[in-house]
């Protein structure tokens, strides 16, 4: 399967992908130089841990092991569709909360990649990332100056939206379910 990460400019990808790799390297301290090209990130899924006192537990949906994502910087945004010659079967998309001017922008980006005719089948993320920065209400604005629920009746594409901090693992385990889902 391949794996595309991207988003505009100081998103969040390589910090994503990195606390993905290993929760443990990222902290408050941590931080990261946007990427002028592109990144490789193979990152292993962890096993699902189920509370053996649940009584309806669900079996994991992780059926992979380990995922290979190719992060392309944000300042290649013109050349994105470059990397769309070989089939893409998901696309993790980063737009950073905190930055109420960026998600404009971001929004513009994303939708571009939607109409991609060689996206179609593709499975997206959105990842809403640094939410540790913006305050709760920020979720919803985001969401409403991206257009969303209006662009979700009008696309065929499968997208998944996950509240993502690098600091406080807050989402981390649903972007692992979605990696390691066939």
């Amino acid at each position: 399967m391949s794996y595309l990460c991207l988003g505009p400019i100081s998103a969040g990808k390589t910090l994503l992908l990195t606390c993905l790799q290993n929760q443990d390297s990222v902290t408050f301290t941590s931080h990261s130089v946007p990427s002028v090209g592109t990144n490789l990130f193979t990152i292993r899924i962890p096993p699902m841990v189920i509370d053996e006192k649940e009584v309806n537990a669900k079996p994991s949906p992780r059926k992979r092991d380990v995922v290979q994502v190719r992060e392309v910087g944000g300042c290649l945004a013109p050349i994105w569709r470059d990397y769309l010659n070989k089939p893409v079967d998901r696309v993790i998309y980063v737009v950073d909360t905190s930055n109420l001017c960026q998600i404009s922008a971001a929004g513009v980006l994303l939708y571009s990649m939607l109409a991609e005719p060689r996206l179609q089948k593709t499975k997206f993320l959105l990842v809403l990332s640094k939410m540790d920065l913006a305050y709760r209400q920020m979720r919803n604005e985001a969401l409403l100056m991206l257009q969303m629920e209006k662009f979700k009746k009008q696309i065929p594409q499968d997208i998944t939206i996950v509240e993502f901090s690098a600091i406080n693992k807050e989402g981390i385990d649903a972007i692992y379910d979605w990696l390691g889902a066939l």
